[in-house]
């Protein structure tokens, strides 16, 4: 077998493994309401992933020693009032990006 066609191959499992479990969820569960474990776990999943986002980021930061962890804190500051304001899951990203970007390079440089 060649190289390309072994890489279209696998290419080929690849793309039918990922169309078959995007399509398998809307196979499973019908225009019926979805089963309660699931309605659950779509009511909590959301929240709970963006707590372990958090938990990851600041995971590294120094907070025994200057600046004590004071950009990434700022940062996350920015990004909840910006969310509660203006409630853009975007916006708020690329505002605590920049936020932290800032701080680290002028106010709290490292």
């Amino acid at each position: 077998m060649t190289d390309a066609l072994m890489t279209a191959a696998i290419i080929g499992v690849i793309a039918m493994m990922t169309w078959i479990t995007r399509a398998l969820p809307y196979l499973l569960f019908s225009r019926k309401s979805p089963p309660p474990m699931v309605a659950y776990l779509g009511d909590v999943l959301p929240a709970a992933i963006m707590i372990i986002l958090v938990v990851y980021c600041l995971r590294n930061t120094a907070f025994a020693t200057a600046p004590y962890g004071a950009p990434e804190l700022l940062s996350v500051a920015v990004v909840a009032a910006m969310q509660l304001w203006r409630k853009n899951l975007l916006l708020s990203i690329f505002t605590g990006t920049a936020c932290y970007m800032l701080l680290i390079r002028t106010v709290f440089p490292l």
